[in-house]
């Protein structure tokens, strides 16, 4: 799988370390209970099709970037910075 990197140019995506989903994670409060927890810590959904993951260039420029891709057929639609996109 290629990245096109806003600042570097296309790149293999063994230079980037993928973080998850680019969607805020609603942290649950500190006197939540222990499976609450563990949800938020432990499981994710894992989505077929297409994606927004947020994606760390740590081999290039260090930039955070919001990957639109499709987990099945490993296509990349677009690479945006994170600091570019509105929430």
């Amino acid at each position: 799988m290629r990245i096109d990197c806003p600042n570097c140019g296309e790149r293999d995506r063994r230079e980037f370390y993928y973080q998850g989903d680019a969607v805020v994670l609603n942290r649950p409060s500190e006197d939540a209970g222990a499976q609450a927890w563990d949800d938020y810590l432990h499981n994710r959904a894992n989505p077929a099709g297409e994606t927004r993951d947020l994606w760390f260039h740590e081999g290039g420029c260090r930039a955070w970037l919001v990957v639109e891709r499709n987990t099945m057929t490993h296509a990349v639609h677009a690479a945006t910075l994170a600091e570019k996109v509105k929430r």
